[in-house]
């Protein structure tokens, strides 16, 4: 019998860890939805600025 038990915790482990990373998932994609990518996308676009710019003395 304790082959048996020990069999179904090795088949509930990988269960419980597929039902956590699904809840992280799913928590994950809620607050990207609240988050706009507007000041990420500027801090880029002033990144991209300062890059384009001649260097002094180069």
């Amino acid at each position: 019998m304790e082959v048996g038990m020990a069999a179904l915790a090795w088949l509930l482990i990988p269960l419980v860890a597929a039902i956590g990373a699904g809840l992280w998932g799913s928590w994950a994609h809620r607050t990207r939805k609240a988050r706009n990518d507007g000041p990420e996308l500027t801090g880029y676009a002033r990144f991209r600025e300062a890059m384009e710019k001649p260097r002094p003395g180069a």
